[in-house]
């Protein structure tokens, strides 16, 4: 399964092309055969949902490398966990769920890194990039320097649309919690890009 998952992980662009006509049915019945240990099914699995878990990871660590290796975690993780999944919520949220744990250890996992060596580099922001890029690209990375948990917050609700009870359970926080890291997020997000010139 690591080998097949690696043979996409670099392709992530084609990987619904030729599965936007299965419908639910046909994804529960996907899931059910993989479920059996069909990996061919799982494949079609991975493929139909590959690009979102990507945008997700990569929305949350801001890195494409990581968010690579989240990605490839997280449908590792989801094969040898797919005789738990019972349908109680959508399979892409279930997916979701086990992609921002993911995300959350690697994150944890360099956190310890950094104390253990003392690496202070990451307070700094990154460097703004030169170019005519555009208010998205500038949209973009000035969610990339939000704090860890204003950004996934952000992400989780303002950009996949999950409730403040989805988010705060997929982030292990109480729903006033993530409202309060949403609001510090959009408030941190006004500041730089006004410090950018893009003002009402």
């Amino acid at each position: 399964m690591a080998a097949l998952l690696t043979a996409y992980s670099s392709d992530y662009s084609r990987s619904m092309v030729n599965d936007q006509s299965d419908t639910v049915a046909d994804e529960a019945d996907l899931i059910r055969q993989a479920q059996l240990g069909d990996a061919g099914a799982f494949e079609r699995l991975y493929r139909l949902h590959v690009d979102r878990v990507y945008g997700l990871c990569l929305r949350m660590t801001g890195n494409v490398s990581e968010a690579e290796d989240c990605t490839q975690e997280a449908f590792i993780q989801a094969w040898t966990k797919l005789g738990n999944f019972r349908g109680d919520s959508a399979f892409a949220t279930w997916l979701h769920r086990i992609a921002v744990n993911s995300v959350l250890g690697r994150i944890r996992k360099s956190k310890r890194e950094r104390e253990r060596i003392q690496v202070v580099a990451d307070i700094a922001p990154p460097p703004l990039e030169t170019g005519d890029g555009g208010e998205l690209r500038d949209l973009s990375e000035a969610v990339q320097r939000l704090p860890h948990g204003a950004r996934h917050v952000f992400v989780l609700h303002a950009v996949y649309g999950y409730s403040h009870d989805e988010t705060g359970n997929m982030l292990g926080i109480a729903s006033g919690t993530s409202k309060a890291q949403l609001h510090r997020a959009r408030r941190l997000l006004a500041d730089q890009l006004q410090e950018q010139g893009f003002t009402e």
